[in-house]
């Protein structure tokens, strides 16, 4: 009896085909397999009945799975156990029924892909969830809804190419208002006053908390003045300890992994973005080839539960008492409980599906990413069933005069988890204080004040956003990535150090959708609405229903602002005419213009080029001039100096702007780096000539001896250091041509329809996949050492979609070019042509007649 299964992607056929057998065909459906039609009309806000279309891309696959179907004794849905999965499932099997194809279908779920789970699945099948069906078309329908009909209105009232979204909006309402508090905060001044003593040779250093007993608060001390007064009333005064504190305090460990707190753990830990977290964890639920076979490494990697099955626990304290003293292992499983809305605890965290297999066991199978993505979920996973950690705490007061100051210090009585875990966002560092007995007299080494200003809140990081999406219970876990990838890509923010900014354009469109739509940019309201599709998914609420309730108010809001002005308003008023002043957009870029016009014309610059001496950032402490930030026909640089009078005078020196730095983010120090080009990084050992970092027209690069190497990509040309520069001027040049051995960088494996290798290689214009003929360059987001399989043949798949490129045509050639190709023809002509073409000329006497040359006779 043959069976056909189908699962989402190749990578993950090969491990169910080790644990199934020959009797089982297995064909993936690349992903998704229809989408609601790119039209208006899609969804039919009458009956909310849904148009779909095969996704051009995964057609092909459509048609091989239909094709087995037809030949199969029964075909069995095994794709993801999530929303998603289980409309992929729904989606395939109407496609079969459509195309007349009676096999008995099933779904099978697994959350890891095990031997045990796979076959408990096979046995156990079940219908389509059709409550998770709903709740994804209805997730997918509310995304369309908003986005086919507010985009419209962002391009007639903003720029075309803009685009809004339910759940996108609101993640950048949060950037921008974060950005417009730190632009409101205003930083107070406070001081803090300090004690330094020692005991022996172990100095420690205290903080005054009360004076003249009153306790001090954050800003008791406001200013210089007031710190000088109170540390002059201390001076010449002993210190005594009055009072010593000690107590034990236990720290828990975290709960296993979440979908959020993977992602978090993975950008703050890992330094790698949300979708490059995502896409690592795929890998290792898909499977990995350990030597025999793909395993697939952790569990399925999209939930928002913390709960662990029994099996999983019972090993994991099982592989505690073996490998830790009796201490680590609590006398009874630990338990934790999702503070996520709606969590579906019926699934699994995120967990190593063998905890057995132990990061150092599995590490030469991986790739670096892998590795380091796997070790942190197995050991927060092992850590959750240890026993917590142990502090010792003192804290002793000593008086100085009026004053008391508290030292505090903190060492570890017992690891605990933290033997196998610790998170970098609590880490807890020990700090000693030497034994204190009460009534002593210290020596009073220095007494001082600290100033400090208050400081805004911080810019939102990856995973910072994350949990503040998480907190307001806006989207879900599954999708952050792809909200982050949007804002990036729209260009509505940008990634400075990590941290979020929002550019013009966001501002811009936060500020209409908050002005007209703020309703739908809610956090409270798209929560709810969260928690109605959760309903949904629940069996709860009726998926038809609920669109009807939020079309019939956003159908009401999208009519009445059809008329509303162009852009968004500022706080002034126009100088020529006294009406609004709007923030606008245009071709040329963003820009403030009058709201009376036509009868008022009145415009200006977004950022008008600021006066002389508002663009100086500082001095050059080398030549004592001012450092400038300048616009010129090029766009901005940075320039040391004024332009001479005389025209034959040296000119100044300059660098340009970076195109990815704003300009508000523009500082002496960075003007000074760009200026610091080009560098002398020292010189040869050998040689003893200077070597150059500079920038070029084919980017930075390397000058020794007359000869240029190009400084890779993962170097700073601003930093490179002397040992460093020798190692690349050391690099071998790798061969030319695409298909050189030298060129690639890595074997993804055979394709699964022909058996070809496809391989990443290193290119001219940067890398690329091949497979066969067919080449097709890597995404920016995507680098060589983390491209999997998988992306690689739907990138192959795309390249050949679009066909051949086409060359452009010919032109037909002017009569000056026609005349400048004949010339070049008898240039390149052999010599033997030349002498026949001179033939009109007098001819010389045969005797004396000679070869132009050897190559010519």
């Amino acid at each position: 009896m043959s069976k056909l299964v189908i699962v989402e992607s190749p990578s993950k056929s090969k491990s169910l085909k080790k644990y199934l057998g020959a009797d089982y065909d297995i064909l993936a459906s690349y992903g998704h397999v229809r989408d609601l039609e790119p039209r208006t009309g899609a969804v039919d806000t009458e009956n909310f009945s849904m148009k779909y279309q095969i996704i051009e891309r995964n057609a092909k696959h459509v048609d091989a799975i239909v094709k087995a179907a037809k030949k199969a004794d029964e075909v069995l849905l095994a794709t993801d156990p999530d929303r998603e999965g289980e409309a992929i499932s729904w989606h395939i099997s109407e496609i079969l029924k459509e195309k007349k194809v009676k096999t008995p279908m099933k779904r099978v779920a697994f959350y890891e892909i095990t031997e045990s789970a796979i076959q408990d699945a096979v046995r156990n099948p079940r219908e389509i969830a059709s409550d998770l069906v709903d709740a994804q078309q209805a997730r997918r329908a509310l995304d369309y809804l908003v986005g086919f009909n507010l985009s419209p209105l962002l391009w007639k009232k903003i720029s075309p190419g803009l685009s809004a979204g339910r759940v996108q909006s609101p993640a950048l309402r949060m950037i921008v208002e974060r950005e417009e508090e730190i632009e409101a905060f205003v930083a107070r001044e406070y001081w803090t006053l300090h004690l330094d003593s020692h005991k022996g040779s172990q100095a420690f250093t205290a903080k005054l908390t009360h004076f003249k007993g009153e306790k001090l608060d954050q800003f008791a001390v406001e200013h210089e003045a007031r710190s000088k007064e109170w540390l002059a009333t201390l001076e010449s005064k002993d210190a005594r300890v009055m009072r010593i504190e000690k107590k034990r305090r236990a720290r828990n460990p975290a709960a296993p992994f979440t979908t959020s707190t993977l992602q978090q753990a993975g950008v703050r830990q890992l330094g790698m973005t949300t979708d490059r977290v995502m896409r690592t964890a795929q890998q290792l639920y898909e499977g990995i080839d350990l030597g025999e076979g793909p395993v697939g490494l952790i569990t399925y990697m999209r939930t928002d539960s913390v709960n662990l099955a029994q099996e999983a626990i019972t090993d994991i304290r099982k592989y505690v008492g073996a490998n830790f003293d009796k201490d680590y292992l609590p006398p009874h499983a630990v338990q934790y409980k999702a503070k996520t809305k709606n969590a579906q605890e019926a699934h699994e965290a995120v967990r190593p599906t063998s905890v057995l297999r132990t990061p150092d066991a599995v590490r030469q199978f991986l790739t670096q990413d892998q590795a380091r993505l796997y070790e942190l979920v197995w050991k927060r996973t092992v850590a959750c069933q240890m026993t917590a950690a142990q502090f010792d705490t003192v804290a002793a007061d000593i008086t100085v005069g009026e004053g008391t100051f508290r030292a505090t210090g903190q060492t570890l009585a017992f690891a605990g988890f933290l033997a196998v875990y610790q998170d970098d966002e609590d880490d807890e560092g020990e700090s000693k204080l030497p034994a204190l007995v009460e009534g002593e007299t210290l020596p009073v080494d220095r007494l001082y004040g600290e100033q400090h200003f208050t400081q805004p809140p911080p810019r939102y990081t990856e995973a910072s956003l994350v949990k503040a999406l998480e907190e307001y219970g806006i989207g879900r876990p599954s999708t952050y990535a792809s909200i982050i990838s949007t804002l990036q890509d729209r260009e509505y923010v940008v990634l400075e150090k990590k941290r979020f900014q929002p550019t013009d354009v966001g501002r811009l469109v936060n500020c209409f959708l908050t002005r007209h739509f703020s309703h739908y940019v809610d956090y409270d309201f798209t929560a709810k609405l969260e928690d109605k599709l959760d309903d949904v998914s629940n069996g709860k609420r009726v998926w038809s229903r609920l669109l009807g309730e939020f079309w019939s108010g956003f159908e009401g809001d999208l009519k009445a602002k059809q008329d509303v002005e162009r852009g968004c308003p500022i706080l002034e008023a126009c100088p020529k005419c006294a009406k609004p002043l709007f923030m606008q957009a245009s071709k040329r870029g963003l820009f403030i213009g009058c709201s009376g016009y036509p009868e008022c014309d009145y415009t200006r610059p977004l950022h008008p080029a600021t006066a002389e001496g508002d663009n100086i950032l500082g001095k050059d402490p080398a030549s004592g001039l001012d450092v400038k930030l300048l616009s010129g026909r090029f766009g901005p640089y940075v320039q040391i100096g004024d332009m001479p009078e005389d025209k034959k005078a040296p000119k100044p020196r300059r660098a340009s702007w970076p195109k990815d730095i704003p300009l508000e983010n523009a500082t002496l120090d960075l003007a000074l780096k760009f200026l610091s080009l080009p560098r002398e990084v020292g010189h040869h050992p050998t040689t003893g000539l200077p070597i150059v970092a500079n920038n070029g027209r084919f980017g930075p690069y390397l000058l020794h001896d007359g000869k240029f190497k190009s400084i890779p990509k993962t170097d700073s040309v601003y930093e490179i250091d002397l040992p460093r520069a020798l190692e690349v001027l050391a690099m071998e040049r790798a061969p030319r041509g695409a298909d050189s051995a030298a060129s690639v960088l890595k074997n993804l494996g055979p394709h699964p329809e022909d058996g070809k290798d496809i391989t990443v290689r290193s290119g001219r214009y940067g890398p690329y996949v091949k497979h066969g003929s067919t080449n097709a360059t890597l995404p920016k987001d995507i680098t060589p050492e983390a491209v999997t399989l998988d992306e690689a043949i739907g990138l192959i798949a795309a390249r050949v979609a679009k066909g051949p490129a086409k060359k452009p045509p010919r032109k037909a050639p002017t009569k000056a070019s026609a005349t400048k190709t004949k010339a070049a023809d008898t240039a390149t002509k052999p010599a033997a042509t030349k002498k026949a073409a001179t033939k009109k000329a007098p001819a010389k006497p045969a005797a004396t007649k000679k070869p132009a040359s050897k190559k010519a006779a």
